[in-house]
């Protein structure tokens, strides 16, 4: 098949995600390998989003595709009711060490939705375990959580891109977004209207739930450990739960192994995603404390009511134990901070820009919001002219490449997207 014969099969029977059928321009990728696309004209792309933030040890990596290949001589999925398999039980166990300690149990899930269906569904059944009918969650403005109902009803209203099904979602409630930004001192008026919403609401409320730290595709926005070291203290107060998405920051990419470390708390409930497998299959995770798990087991109906046909897929938790042991086998800290510096300096020159509103940088994230949205039919082919892969969303032009990326290859990335928005703004 030629690439025009497979473009135009595309446009014809392919709905790519958050984009009209045949809208919009659609480059194919024939290969990957470390850092770069190979498209079907041979040209060589830098991948600055890491597939959607979870490809951080690059493509192709001969250990990854070795546990897939040795996982898959002994089998490729097997049923997990009912059933279990060592890299299920291996993978468990792992996350378990490497989570915050009142973490225990944990129920695998295909997708980072998912997960985050999981959580919810698991804080609405903890409380009815417990005798007490509690179906709301509380969560903050610019929040992002996923693409499924339960997900969606926590999501921004506005930039959560999902407004148009507003009217069909449980109402959930929001309080302003968190302040201050990454780095600046927190006081208790940055918290004032989520404590009023929470202590109003508390009796009805089933958890909290939040991105820690960072706010992902609802606004990739930084902001301080000592709200979400507050947050914990209220939920504590009010006995409410409270449900941490590091979906899109675990692993790492905030220069902690997970993001919650940065204020040094944890949640009742975790939800894991993007990154778990290396980018090589999809795989998440909820994990709870043991004083979740047990009421729910210990009362009826006995069980918690939720089983995905592929969760815990062998071979997706083959490749995701080595991703892991890949990463803390590394000098990943360091190497996160390295990337931290590289996007520092290689954006710094979009701040003098006409058109950019503000460049923050945290871990191996750089993110440029410009004063209004960028146009993608233009600004997509544009990188892709300079050897770049970058896929912006409404006013956000941002980076998360793979861990793997050296500092000529990021020099490289800042340039070309420096040289787009001073040709685009």
């Amino acid at each position: 098949m030629t690439p025009d014969q497979l473009l135009q099969l595309d446009r014809a029977h392919v709905w790519h995600p958050y984009a009209a059928m045949g809208g919009g321009p659609v480059f194919p990728v024939v290969s990957a390998r470390g850092l770069y696309l190979t498209l079907a004209d041979g040209r060589q792309l830098i991948d600055g989003m890491a597939s959607w933030w979870s490809v951080i040890h690059g493509y192709n990596h001969p250990v990854l595709n070795q546990a897939i290949q040795n996982q898959l001589q002994d089998m490729a999925h097997v049923m997990f009711g009912g059933l279990t398999h060592p890299p299920a039980v291996t993978l468990a166990n792992k996350l378990v060490e490497l989570t915050p300690a009142p973490l225990q149990s944990l129920f695998f899930a295909d997708s980072g939705s998912v997960a985050v269906e999981v959580a919810m569904k698991m804080a609405i059944q903890y409380w009815q375990a417990k005798g007490q009918t509690r179906s709301r969650f509380l969560t903050v403005r610019k929040g992002y959580h996923g693409d499924t109902f339960g997900a969606m009803s926590v999501c921004d209203p506005v930039t959560g891109m999902h407004s148009l099904f507003q009217g069909s979602l449980n109402q959930q409630l929001f309080a302003p977004p968190p302040t201050p930004a990454f780095g600046e001192a927190f006081d208790d008026s940055h918290i004032a209207e989520f404590s009023r919403l929470l202590e109003r609401h508390s009796k009805d409320i089933a958890a909290v739930i939040l991105e820690p730290i960072v706010q992902g595709a609802g606004g990739m926005r930084f902001y301080a450990p000592g709200y979400l070291r507050r947050v914990r203290q209220l939920c504590d107060e009010h006995q409410v739960l409270l449900i941490l998405d590091e979906i899109a920051t675990g692993f790492g990419r905030t220069g902690r192994l997970f993001a919650c470390e940065h204020a040094d708390i944890s949640p009742d409930i975790l939800c894991l995603g993007k990154a778990l497998t290396g980018g090589y299959m999809t795989l998440a995770a909820t994990l709870s404390t043991r004083e979740i798990s047990e009421t729910i087991s210990h009362n009826p109906p006995g069980a918690f009511m939720h089983g995905p046909t592929f969760m815990a897929n062998p071979l997706a938790c083959a490749v995701a134990n080595a991703s892991i042991d890949l990463l803390l086998d590394s000098d990943w800290r360091s190497n996160v901070a390295r990337i931290q510096q590289g996007l520092e300096t290689g954006l710094a020159a979009c701040r003098e820009m006409e058109g950019v509103a503000e460049v923050r940088v945290l871990g191996g994230i750089g993110v440029v919001e410009m004063n209004t949205p960028v146009d993608m039919d233009q600004i997509q082919p544009a990188f892709v002219q300079q050897g770049v892969w970058v896929r912006p969303f409404g006013k956000l032009v941002y980076l998360m490449p793979p861990y793997v990326i050296s500092d000529e290859e990021l020099q490289r990335l800042c340039a070309a997207v420096t040289r787009v928005l001073d040709e685009t703004a």
